[in-house]
């Protein structure tokens, strides 16, 4: 695998319709917003866990591509089982914990991509992942809904004879979101994460929403991705100039958006830096 030699700063864009995109366990799995702004929100941890889920999915069985936080993993073994492997065993106990952390980011896809807290009984250590994303932020305030909803079968015997039961359903009738994302080329020179992992990256961005669906989260859809890559491991630039180049508005007679095709992103390409490259992916 070729190693990664550029910098990369991105943006993505994506929206729901009729759907929850990130419940707030805090606030009876309501979507989440931010109270002063009323823009919804979406955790980086929930994004993650969806390019987990695809990488997983579409990578069953290969090696290198194995996923270390799933769901019922008990974490403890999987290090364990990497400090059993032939290459740390036999390594010189000052450098163990060196290899260890090598051997992990050659086996698990989302280690050497995000990194990983080793923290485990004996074994501790930390991974800086190549790749960090920000929490997603809608471009306009959202409308966070709960509406009612029947249950006509019971759980219990006893309740057989009793009326239809209640329950709820939270949705955003529509909203679309921005996320900032970094890749950084040093980081990913010592996790081994290169440029196939980052076209995987890039595929799981674009395809993991179809992976990923439920009643709950309603039409979620991959909208604009869009990548500055840097001529050098440091960058050309800083990020957030580059950030301020692409414009998310609401079309003209526009008030009330219900889809993506209200809006309109403008890409300053005229100013942009010298050394830094766009790439629309999406």
């Amino acid at each position: 695998m070729a190693e990664l030699n550029n910098r990369i700063d991105f943006i993505y864009l994506y929206d729901v319709q009729d759907g929850n995109p990130n419940g707030d366990p805090d606030a009876a799995n309501l979507p989440r917003v931010d109270a002063e702004t009323g823009q919804g929100l979406v955790t980086d941890v929930c994004l993650k866990r969806k390019i987990r889920n695809y990488v997983d999915v579409s990578r069953k069985g290969v090696p290198h591509y194995d996923i270390f936080i799933q769901e019922a993993a008990v974490l403890d073994n999987r290090v364990e089982d990497i400090y059993k492997t032939e290459s740390v065993a036999m390594s010189e106990k000052a450098h163990q914990k060196d290899a260890a952390k090598q051997a992990l980011c050659e086996k698990y896809y989302d280690i050497r991509t995000f990194g990983a807290v080793i923290a485990t009984k004996d074994k501790q250590g930390q991974v800086r992942g190549a790749v960090q994303l920000t929490f997603g932020r809608s471009v306009d305030p959202v409308v966070s809904l709960s509406h009612a909803i029947t249950r006509m079968a019971v759980t219990k015997e006893s309740d057989k004879d009793k009326e239809r039961t209640m329950g709820r359903k939270a949705t955003v009738p529509y909203g679309l979101y921005l996320t900032h994302g970094f890749i950084n080329a040093n980081l990913a020179n010592q996790t081994g994460f290169g440029t196939d992992d980052l076209d995987l990256f890039w595929e799981a961005l674009i395809n993991m929403f179809d992976n990923d669906r439920s009643a709950a989260r309603g039409l979620m859809a991959p909208r604009k991705l869009i990548a500055f890559e840097h001529a050098s491991k440091l960058g050309n630039a800083p990020a957030h100039k580059l950030f301020d180049l692409v414009k998310v508005t609401k079309k003209p007679g526009v008030d009330i958006p219900r889809s993506f095709e209200d809006y309109e992103v403008e890409i300053d390409t005229e100013n942009l830096p010298k050394g830094v490259s766009i790439h629309e992916i999406i």
